[in-house]
């Protein structure tokens, strides 16, 4: 499971209401949710942020607190 599909499963939602409020198809939510590799853009993690009545930005920086900046050597 991706870290989407974690954070859909923590708030307990419907992934086929998701894809109605949406306009995503089923295909895609289950691909984002369960593909390592999917690559969510960021108009469609907006949108599912709106679906489920979730601020935007929290929800980016739940999904991308693992990600940090590479260190550079002067």
């Amino acid at each position: 499971m991706t870290k989407l599909g974690d954070f859909l499963a923590k708030k307990s939602v419907n992934k086929s209401q998701i894809a109605r409020k949406t306009g995503l198809s089923k295909a895609r939510i289950n691909e984002l949710t369960m593909t390592e590799t999917a690559k969510l853009r960021l108009d469609e993690m907006y949108l599912i942020a709106l679906a489920i009545d979730t601020d935007p930005a929290k929800m980016m920086l739940e999904l991308c607190e693992h990600l940090q900046l590479k260190q550079i050597k002067d």
